[in-house]
Formats: structure tokens, sequence, C-alpha cells
């Protein structure tokens, strides 16, 4: 693995666009059952919120030392204050629709000492006019970046994902997609796809074998006419499949702790070694070591260049 090129990282500009979300965390102590219902009572002692979805990978863009702009819909609400405000914290550059009507995606978790006991979810789909609006955003942003990130977490912001894609491939950008659901088809022009393990198994079906595995991603990428594929799979590391080869990383992970928003990491640390200029192999390897790090941290976390050097 080369060194990380931490000058040239400075240089890179990503334009992240994405289902938008704040995580809510409230942190307190189990101490008794209630006596209304056989479930613990969690006395909160603190609150934190975390930028989640896109804007962590945005918040993971700009911690590794390079630029970000975060393009979303997010509604007109006390979380969607709190998310432009913690992207302001970060260095982000905000370029977020307000939407009048439907709320911030939200996830707030529970956890008493340490360990999470409750997740409730707050979400609704932008509307359609909010997501034209985005639209013309990035239609004027894209040209003054080198790198688009897709991040889709099923919320509806990427509903016209092929537009953007091929905007995109226009400008001749590296576009890297962090996918959702069965079908990839409208994800079809992209450089790279990073499903998990378990969205690849539903895109292509469970394998038994490494071989099956290769070749079902291998007729996947090209399908798709990808420049690689990438599987991101836990414990047994990241495997990479490319036009001509398939190449594979142990996991460096030293203890799990919490694997909230690794994928948001790994995608973050991808696009800006691809922006610096280097292989699809040694950006893999970089954002394999930082995935080792942020699962190591709990809730969503970012990783720095200088812990990863």
């Amino acid at each position: 693995m080369k060194p990380f090129p931490k000058q040239a990282v400075q240089g890179v500009r990503v334009l992240v666009v994405g289902d938008v979300m704040l995580d809510r965390y409230w942190f307190g102590e189990v101490e008794r059952i209630s006596p209304e219902a056989p479930v613990p009572v969690v006395h909160v002692a603190r609150r934190e919120d975390r930028l989640g979805g896109a804007a962590n990978v945005a918040r993971n863009i700009v911690a590794l030392g390079a630029q970000a702009t975060l393009a979303g819909v997010i509604g007109q609400d006390e979380p969607g204050s709190s998310v432009r405000a913690l992207l302001e914290q970060a260095g982000v550059a905000d370029s977020l629709v307000t939407d009048p009507v439907h709320p911030t995606t939200l996830k707030m978790r529970v956890l008493g000492r340490q360990q999470q006991l409750l997740r409730v979810d707050f979400e609704q789909p932008p509307s359609k006019a909010c997501i034209d609006v985005m639209h013309q955003h990035v239609d004027k942003l894209l040209s003054q970046h080198n790198v688009l990130v897709l991040s889709d977490y099923a919320k509806g912001t990427l509903a016209h994902v092929e537009y953007l894609i091929e905007k995109a491939r226009g400008l001749k950008l590296p576009i890297l997609v962090d996918p959702k659901g069965n079908d990839y088809a409208h994800y079809f022009g992209a450089s790279l796809v990073t499903p998990n393990r378990l969205e690849m198994q539903q895109a292509v079906g469970v394998w038994k074998t490494e071989e099956e595995l290769t070749a079902r991603a291998q007729a996947l990428r090209e399908k798709l006419s990808l420049e690689v594929l990438l599987v991101t799979r836990s414990e047994q590391g990241m495997t990479l499949f490319t036009p001509t080869d398939r190449h594979h990383v142990e996991a460096m992970a030293h203890e799990v702790f919490d694997v909230s928003g690794a994928g948001d990491t790994v995608l973050a640390t991808l696009a800006v070694m691809r922006g610096t200029g280097a292989d699809w192999v040694d950006a893999m390897q970089w954002a394999n070591r930082a995935g080792g790090i942020v699962v190591g941290k709990l809730g969503t976390s970012v990783v720095t260049a200088e812990e990863l050097i």
C-alpha cells in the first residue's frame, strides 16, 4: 500500500448526494425494571446528535482532509436545524433543500451502559418538488467537484439516481455508489458500487464458494457497465472485482464495538483516495484500514487522516 497522500487529499473536492439523516443518542443508566411493563427504565444523563447517512459520508471526507459539499433534503424542523449546525461545525459545505412538509429523517437510539436498548425511526420520503430543486443544485455543483458520491439509504432522495449518474458521466467524474435494494439497474454506468455482504446476496443470490461469488459479481459488474464492484464482507474483509482480476483484503478490525456508519467511512475513504488519482486497489486498502478503525468506536463516527497514518 502506497503512503497516504495527505497533501494531494487537501485538493480533492467531493460532492455527496443522498439521504441525509440525524442520528440522535440518549445515554443513560439502567438500574431497575419498569413496574408498568417488563422493560428497563433508562435515566437519561446525556444527549448527543450526530450526522447520519449521506451527511456522515461528507463528515468523514472532511475528517480525512478533503473538501465535501452535501446535497440532499431535510425537513423544516428541529432535527433539520441540528443537521445544518453540525455540518457547519464539521466544515461541510451545505447545499441542502428544505422540505416544508416532510420531516428530517431521524434515528433516535437509547443506550444504557453503552448498550443500545432501543431505536426509534422518524422518516418520510421527500416531495418530488424538493428532489427537482436538489437536482438543480447538483447541476450547478458537479463541475466544481472531481468526485461524485451517491449515498442511497432508500429514503427517497435518490429516486431518480439515473439522472445524476448521466450528468456526472458527461463530465467524466468518478461516480461511487453505496446501494440499497435488490435491483441495481438504476445504478447503470456508475464507476463503483459498494454493496455489503447482505446487499450483495439480495442482488445476486447466496453463493457457496468464492468461485461462485466471483462469477456472479463479474456478471453484475458487466451488466451494470461498472468500472469495478466492491463487496464489503464484515469480518471477511473486502473483495474488489475489476474487468481483469479479483483482489481481496482481510478485515483489519481488532475489536468490533459498533458497526453503525462503517459503510459511510469506507465510501468516504474510497472517494477521497480516488480523487487523489489512486487506483482502485490502493483505495480499497485504505478504505479497509479506515473501516477497521471506525468499528471500534461508538455510533456513527469518523476516521481522521492522522488515525489512518
